[in-house]
């Protein structure tokens, strides 16, 4: 089974709690070995709020797992001695990037096959003093990667983003037809990852009724359709742009297997809507498997043993199933 690496997220935050809630799910043993990267003061905590039979057991690399029903296999980084919970802190910031750093060093050093990695503050990433704009920004530059993708998989949708985090005033200048091209690419490359032969892939407008010929819009005509055009004489099978209002619909139908979507709110709003709490979020590009669960640190509900760990558990299976 594959190793999997699983960063404790920011330990304010619902991360530790999902994790231990996911990993005490019994069918996930029998996808992954998982192993968490984090500190043992925080996840001794969060053992200790759930009242879960489970153990810690401290491991220096992943060579040691020996993967016991009832033990939670830890790298204690030994990052914070106490910390602070339900609030972003540059203390938190700090910790969990050394965490997410030294996932991605075992990743590429092919010690683990693959990272899961539970909710960050983009507030407390900042606050520790690093520029990065979330968690898919951080791996790309952690890994040089130049062509990445953020893609979500929530029930019957899968949806690719051409641009992530950026201020929706923004969106029209970013999107070119070399982005657009470059994601219908990785369209192409997550559903090869997800091992679905011959994918449909279906290309969202930027603008209502996908520009109506121009009257509302001419991104499609300048950037998109031309986009659209290079990748189908490369032999990729897309189609569109279609109005972001109905493109939705033939995704849910099964008329096609991906969308891609221009800005981060037109792919998530109709995901969330179908699978708030089991969406997944998986980076294309990388050289090597990363997925997370589809929402934040959830400070408001964090360490009170009540949080939802479904999809935490969702990225764990589907890490273990997607191939490189």
């Amino acid at each position: 089974m594959k190793k999997l690496a699983i960063t404790m997220g920011d330990p304010g935050g619902v991360g530790p709690e999902i994790i231990i809630k996911a990993l005490y799910c019994a069918e996930i043993r029998n996808f992954c070995t998982p192993i968490v990267i984090g500190d043992r003061v925080v996840m001794e905590e969060a053992v200790n709020l759930l009242k879960l039979p489970l153990k810690l057991r401290v491991i220096k690399s992943p060579e040691d797992t020996v993967s016991e029903i009832g033990v939670i296999e830890l790298i204690d980084m030994g990052e914070i001695k106490y910390f602070d919970k339900g609030n972003a802190t540059a203390k938190n910031g700090r910790a969990f990037a050394s965490w997410i750093k030294k996932a991605v060093v075992l990743a590429l050093n092919k010690k683990v096959d693959g990272i899961v990695t539970a909710p960050i503050s983009k507030e407390a990433l900042r606050m520790a003093g690093f520029k990065w704009p979330g968690h898919t920004e951080m791996l790309a530059d952690l890994t040089g990667t130049k062509d990445y993708a953020m893609m979500l998989v929530g029930g019957p949708l899968k949806v690719i983003l051409v641009t992530i985090h950026t201020a929706l005033k923004n969106v029209p200048d970013l999107i070119t037809k070399s982005k657009v091209l470059k994601t219908i690419r990785l369209a192409k490359r997550a559903c090869d990852m997800l091992n679905i032969r011959n994918p449909r892939i279906a290309v969202a407008g930027l603008n209502p009724h996908a520009g109506e010929a121009g009257i509302f819009g001419d991104e499609e005509i300048r950037k998109i359709i031309p986009a659209v055009e290079e990748a189908q004489k490369e032999g990729i099978t897309v189609s569109g742009p279609y109005p972001p209002d109905t493109v939705f619909h033939k995704a849910y139908k099964g008329d096609v297997d991906i969308v891609v979507c221009m800005y981060h709110d037109q792919g998530l709003i109709p995901l969330k809507m179908l699978a708030f709490d089991k969406g997944v979020n998986v980076t294309i590009g990388l050289p090597f498997i990363r997925t997370s669960p589809d929402h934040g640190t959830a400070y408001d509900i964090a360490w009170k043993g009540i949080a939802n760990p479904s999809s935490m558990i969702e990225a764990i299976k589907m890490a273990a199933m997607l191939r490189m």
